[in-house]
């Protein structure tokens, strides 16, 4: 995400404005002003599609802003009006009811890049100074329907049933799911029948670096392994000089005193941070679950069940016994070692394409190797197969990094009712939703599914469930473990 800076005079405020944006499909925010309590910007993405038939969906960017009150220096969450917003063709503008951002998709069915078009937002703030940062984040919709779970052949897997409407509304008994591996699922836990928005894409490092930009230095400190006050060109998951395991985050500017926060970038290729080999889309890992859920509480997203995770792996597809994200048992090996173009933005495998791609299997936990670029294994003629997607069309729900989850072994899963992210997090950088897992325990209900770049075959599988069971919540931080959120 690379970031450019715009300067506006305007009335009430001198603001400066942030364009941050992701670049798996290029999505670009670019052009940003403020008039009043309007907010301006250009979007532009590529491989967009809205579709008539199956899978029936639809992509979109979620798109939300931050403000930076001049006098404190802190960044707070904008809410947006319930109405006011423009955009232009070929968009439309969908509002939420918490009014902490919009989704930007197609307004009819078609496909293609989306070339750059003007948005107009309309904030809910008081009259002040101002620094303003829109973030783009790409999704995918799930459509409501019933789908399958289970496989019959995975780890602790699922009984095979289907999710239906009488599932969500009335809950499923623990003998029902799974009498050995499961709890009882009440009505308020998302099961993935309803329809819902997922990330397309793992969070990646520039966008675990603008996370980071936007907290204060107390905040920064309990999200980043080593402390913010370190040197220039420290990286910021692991001690040592040496990339370790891909994460090239770093700390470009050192915090002071205790107060003034660090300024975090990606330097994979040490040198000048920020550099177009520097490793910005390569999938965040080394993250524990309060790491993941800080990040979505932030971006006004929330944690994915492990039951909405089967939903978007096969949608309504029938289950098949061992099969991976892609709806098949085909899986073809791709390893960080084994790239063209590596760490920049258009890195990709050099192996030959073949059904099933899949960052998986190193079986190694050398710190040379890694998770590779989000997306990398789609391109614009790829089909489902041949990219390793998943049935909406969702990146890497099978390999790369582990996703984080909520899980149904423990009560303290099942007690999740799926609040939203509410943009803000405690003074110390943790999420502030009381409603999701919050206990420092291995029970908290917390677990990963769909396996890693270092993981063999059976832990990508969609229905494997070993580390639900054998779950230790995830309370430290894993270079195989990254997340994604849905809303």
């Amino acid at each position: 995400m690379k970031s450019k800076n715009y300067f506006s005079k305007i009335a009430l405020a001198i603001v400066l404005l942030f364009a941050v944006s992701t670049k798996a499909n290029n999505v670009q925010i670019t052009g940003t002003s403020v008039t009043g309590n309007t907010i301006s910007f250009n979007i532009s993405w590529e491989n967009s599609w809205y579709a008539s038939a199956a899978p029936a969906n639809w992509d979109a960017v979620w798109v939300f802003v931050k403000y930076q009150d001049c006098n404190t220096k802190l960044w707070n969450h904008v809410n947006l009006n319930t109405s006011g917003h423009s955009v232009g063709s070929p968009l439309q503008v969908n509002t939420v009811s918490d009014n902490k951002g919009v989704f930007l998709r197609r307004s009819a069915v078609g496909g293609g890049n989306i070339s750059s078009t003007a948005v107009s937002l309309s904030m809910n703030l008081p009259a002040g100074t101002y620094n303003y940062k829109v973030y783009g984040v790409e999704m995918v919709n799930i459509p409501q329907g019933d789908f399958q779970i289970g496989d019959t052949s995975s780890y602790y897997t699922y009984n095979s049933i289907s999710i239906n409407n009488t599932a969500q509304t009335s809950g499923l008994t623990a003998a029902a799911i799974q009498a050995s591996y499961s709890a009882a699922v009440p009505a308020t836990f998302p099961m993935g029948y309803n329809s819902f928005y997922c990330m397309k894409y793992e969070i990646s490092v520039e966008q675990y670096a603008d996370f980071l930009n936007s907290l204060t230095f107390d905040q920064q400190k309990n999200r980043v392994e080593m402390d913010p006050i370190s040197d220039a060109g420290t990286y910021a998951m692991y001690s040592g000089s040496t990339l370790q395991y891909r994460c090239g985050l770093s700390i470009v500017t050192p915090g002071s005193n205790g107060a003034i926060p660090a300024v975090f970038g990606s330097d994979a290729t040490p040198g000048t941070p920020n550099s177009p080999n520097d490793g910005q889309n390569i999938a965040m890992n080394i993250l524990s679950w309060f790491d993941v859920a800080a990040y979505l509480d932030w971006a006004a997203l929330r944690p994915m069940t492990e039951l909405e995770y089967e939903k978007v792996c096969r949608g309504p597809q029938t289950r098949i016994s061992g099969e991976y994200a892609w709806g098949s048992t085909q899986v073809t090996y791709v390893n960080s070692g084994d790239l063209n173009n590596a760490f920049e933005a258009n890195e990709m495998s050099s192996a030959t394409v073949n059904n099933g791609m899949c960052a998986y299997g190193l079986n190694s936990a050398s710190s040379a190797y890694g998770p590779i670029r989000v997306g990398a294994l789609a391109t614009g003629s790829s089909g489902r197969l041949s990219s390793g997607a998943a049935y909406y069309g969702v990146m890497e729900m099978s390999g790369n990094v582990w996703e984080t989850v909520i899980g149904t072994y423990y009560a303290n899963g099942t007690a999740y009712n799926g609040t939203m992210g509410d943009g803000t997090l405690t003074a110390t950088g943790f999420a502030n939703q009381s409603t999701w897992p919050t206990s420092n325990t291995s029970n908290n209900g917390v677990g990963i599914r769909g396996g890693s770049w270092i993981n063999l075959a059976p832990f990508i599988c969609t229905s494997d469930r070993y580390n639900i069971v054998n779950s230790n919540g995830y309370l430290t931080r894993s270079y195989a473990v990254g997340g994604r959120g849905v809303r």
